[in-house]
């Protein structure tokens, strides 16, 4: 569904994934804010549309979680819960199919942790849930690295979306090789990729779109800000600006300059 709240932020030009148009291009979290009101005011400012849930978060065999839920729910915007926490592709599958479940829908934001210490996530695992899922019928957005390989593999695997790393989960580092993540872009041409993790500030997010990703989802780098509704704010600005560069098709890179201003039949002042 649409998001009434923000029909006054500015989209873009509508776009489809997982069967579903959307016209914004920021996927945005919702742990860590510092509180219930400044995640509702965070998210009408980013104009998303939208949203990831941890089903962990929820404690659904302890009924517990049913107050963030229902704001959750009446913030209007689509609901990908994720997999978060996982640690092998059996308990991800299992944790998708609870989410399907509870929430009523085939999305589901697959994530199967591989080192608990960079957050890095075992690809091998996560191909082996990805596959089982989508010919289970749900529609998967598979977080992975920035391997080629890996991101052909998922593709092929049937995922509605492959979402790269641009660095570690949390770090805010920004993209670390940017070459992979445009070559990615260019070998897959047909797939939604999402840039996923390790963003930390609005250029971030607008260099990557000026690679020609589809969205970008993060979660950190505005529930930690200081002032995580204005730095909401701010990301859906640089999206739009990425994406808006990216479609107007920039200039080439030269390695010498060139005037901006033509000189032919300019007198030329010789001072002395």
């Amino acid at each position: 569904m649409s998001n009434p709240m923000n029909s006054s932020i500015a989209h873009g030009s509508p776009w489809s994934v997982a069967g579903t148009t959307l016209s914004s291009r920021f996927f945005l979290g919702t742990s860590h804010y510092p509180s219930p009101q400044v995640l509702g005011d965070a998210v009408r400012a980013s104009g998303t549309e939208v949203l990831t849930v941890g089903l962990r978060r929820l404690q659904p065999e302890t009924g517990g979680g049913s107050s963030f839920w229902q704001r959750i729910q009446a913030l209007g915007c689509h609901i990908l819960p994720n997999t978060a926490g996982c640690h092998s592709a059996e308990e991800a599958i299992t944790l998708a199919q609870m989410a399907r479940e509870i929430f009523g829908t085939r999305w589901i934001k697959l994530e199967v942790i591989g080192d608990d210490y960079t957050l890095q996530p075992d690809t091998v695992a996560t191909l082996e849930a990805a596959t089982a899922l989508a010919k289970d019928g749900f529609s998967v957005f598979a977080y992975t690295t920035d391997d080629l390989v890996m991101a052909q593999r998922l593709h092929a695997a049937g995922c509605a979306a492959v979402m790269p790393w641009a660095a570690p989960i949390g770090t805010g580092r920004g993209p670390l090789n940017p070459y992979a993540l445009e070559t990615m872009r260019r070998r897959l041409p047909d797939a939604v990729l999402i840039v996923d993790a390790g963003l930390g500030r609005p250029s971030h997010a607008a260099q990557v779109m000026e690679l020609g990703f589809d969205a970008v989802l993060l979660n950190t780098a505005v529930a930690q800000a200081g002032d995580p509704v204005r730095m909401a704010r701010a990301f859906a600005d640089g999206v739009a600006a990425g994406r808006a560069a990216y479609e107007s098709t920039p200039m080439p890179e030269r390695a010498a300059a060139q005037a901006s201003t033509s000189t032919v039949g300019v007198p030329f002042w010789h001072a002395t």
